[in-house]
C-alpha cells in the first residue's frame, strides 16, 4: 500500500465454507487474524452465544486446562487472543480475535502465522468436549462470571442508562436485549445444550475470517485450508428485519437510582442505515449535531447554557438509530431537553454554519482515514460491508462526505425523530 491510497483491498474467497478475506500488506509488525461468526439476535439464542464465547476461550482439546492455553499464547510470543460478543443492528456477532508478531521481525525461525491459525482452528473445529458436552466445571465457573458481568451493568450508570433507553424504544424488537444475554437463562443451559448449539453455529451460519498482515494469500488460504477443517453444508444467511418504526409520540421514561449525577438519553430513529444512499449525509448531520467537540450539543448543551458534563450523539448505523447522550443535574432536566431540542430544529432548518460543515467533514474524513493505519479498523470498516449487504469502498465514501451538500443533510433531519426520552435520576424529589 502507498502512502496516499485509500483502498481497503481484501482479497476474498471461500474456504470451507467460510468467507475469508485476507489483506497483504507491509505496514504492520504483526499479524492479526479476526473470525466473525453471526447469528440473529434473538430471546433463544442471545444468552447462548455470550456464554459460548466465555467457554470457548477456557480451553480447547489440545489445551485443556486454562492455565496450559494461556502458556501457548506466551509460546507464541505473547500472542493477544479474546473471544467476546458484540452487537451490529439485530445481530449478534461472535468474535474470535488473535494478532501474533510477523515472524519476519523474529530473530529464530518460527512459524507463528500457521500455528495462529492452527489456534484460531481449535476454537471452531476442536473444543474440548466430553461426553457430548463442554465441561461443567467451565460451565459453571462462566455462568458466574457472566451472570456478574450482567448484573454488573447497572455500576456503570453510563452504560446502563443506554441500555434501559435502547429496552424500552425498542420493545418488542430483538435490538432491546443486551448482548451479554438474561440472567434467567442462565441455569437452564447445560453443557450438552451449548455443544449442541456450537456444533449447530459452525455448520449452518455466516463465518467470515480476516487475515491482515505482512503474508501471502495463496499460503494464508492453504493454512486455513489445513488447520480449520469446517465442514459445512447448509449456510444459512440471515435477513434481518430492518423494518423501520414510525414515530407518533415522543415517550418520556424516568428511573430512580442512587445517582450523583442524572443521565439523560434521547433516542431518536433516523430511518436510514449503512446500506442506504443517504448513510453519508448522516454521518455529517451527526458529526454536526454531536459528534465531535466543535458539534452543536457540546457547545450550545455543555459550553454555553452549562446544562451537562458531557453531551454527545452517536449512530448504530445496521439499525438506524441515533443517541443522544448528556450527564446533567437533575434539576437542569426540563431545561436539557428543551436545548437539545432546539439543536435537532436548527438541523431541520439548515442553519449550520460553514466552520461546523467544514470542521465536521474535516474530521470525518480524517477518523477514516485513520482507519488504514489499524488492522482492526480495516477489518471492521469491511465488515460492516459485508452484513449490511453493501461493500462500500473508503474512496468512495470519503468523497461522498466531501460533497454532502447542506440540503441533503436537512433532508436527514427531516426523517430523525425523537422516540424516547429517558432520564436516570436519584430518588428525590422532582426534575425540573
Amino acid at each position: 500500500m502507498s502512502g496516499h491510497t485509500t483502498e481497503i483491498a481484501f482479497q476474498s474467497s471461500q474456504i470451507n465454507g467460510m468467507n475469508v478475506h485476507i489483506l497483504p500488506t507491509a505496514k504492520f509488525k504483526t499479524t492479526t487474524i479476526v473470525t466473525m461468526i453471526e447469528q440473529a439476535l434473538s430471546e433463544e439464542n442471545v444468552t447462548k452465544t455470550a456464554l459460548l464465547a466465555m467457554v470457548m476461550k477456557r480451553a480447547t482439546a489440545r489445551f485443556p486446562e486454562t492455565k496450559r492455553l494461556r502458556a501457548h499464547l506466551d509460546y507464541l510470543y505473547g500472542a493477544i487472543f479474546d473471544v467476546d460478543v458484540m452487537k451490529k443492528g439485530e445481530r449478534q456477532i461472535l468474535q474470535i480475535y488473535m494478532e501474533v508478531p510477523n515472524e519476519k521481525y523474529l530473530s529464530k525461525d518460527a512459524t507463528l502465522l500457521e500455528a495462529a491459525i492452527q489456534f484460531v482452528g481449535d476454537m471452531l473445529t476442536r473444543p474440548l468436549v466430553e461426553n457430548g458436552a463442554f465441561l461443567e466445571k467451565y460451565m459453571n465457573q462462566e455462568k458466574e462470571t457472566l451472570r456478574k458481568r450482567m448484573e454488573s451493568l447497572i455500576d456503570d450508570k453510563m452504560k446502563y442508562a443506554n441500555q434501559r433507553v435502547t429496552e424500552e424504544m425498542c420493545k418488542d424488537e430483538p435490538f432491546s436485549l443486551l448482548v451479554q444475554g438474561r440472567v434467567d437463562d442462565l441455569p437452564g443451559i447445560t453443557g450438552e445444550d451449548l455443544y449442541s448449539y456450537y456444533k449447530e453455529i459452525m455448520t449452518n451460519n455466516p463465518i467470515n475470517m480476516f487475515v491482515v498482515g505482512d503474508v501471502e494469500q495463496q499460503n494464508v488460504s492453504e493454512i486455513i485450508r489445513s488447520q480449520v477443517p469446517l465442514e459445512r453444508s447448509d449456510v444459512k444467511g440471515f435477513q434481518v428485519n430492518q423494518e423501520q418504526k414510525q414515530i407518533t409520540t415522543e415517550r418520556e421514561v424516568i428511573d430512580r437510582l442512587d445517582v450523583g449525577q442524572a443521565k439523560l438519553n434521547i433516542g431518536c430513529r433516523t430511518q436510514i442505515t449503512y446500506k442506504d444512499d443517504d448513510y453519508p449525509a448522516l454521518l455529517l448531520y451527526n458529526g454536526i449535531l454531536g459528534g465531535f467537540p466543535h458539534s452543536k450539543l457540546f457547545v450550545n448543551v455543555r459550553e454555553k447554557e452549562s446544562l451537562a458534563y458531557y453531551a454527545v450523539s452517536r449512530l448504530e448505523s445496521h439499525k438506524g438509530i441515533m443517541m443522544i447522550m448528556s450527564g446533567i443535574d437533575v434539576n437542569k432536566y426540563q431545561r436539557a431537553v428543551e436545548i437539545i431540542k432546539q439543536q435537532l430544529e436548527l438541523m431541520e432548518k439548515g442553519t449550520i454554519s460553514d466552520e461546523e460543515l467544514g470542521l465536521t467533514r474535516a474530521t470525518l474524513s480524517n477518523q477514516f482515514r485513520e482507519l488504514l493505519d489499524s488492522a482492526r479498523g480495516m477489518i471492521d470498516f469491511t465488515y460492516n460491508g459485508v452484513i449490511s449487504g453493501r461493500k462500500r469502498q473508503l474512496d468512495e465514501l470519503l468523497k461522498a462526505i466531501s460533497s454532502v451538500t447542506l440540503d441533503e443533510i436537512k433532508q436527514v433531519a427531516d426523517k430523525v425523530k425523537i422516540d424516547t426520552i429517558y432520564l436516570l435520576r436519584d430518588k428525590k424529589g422532582e426534575a425540573q
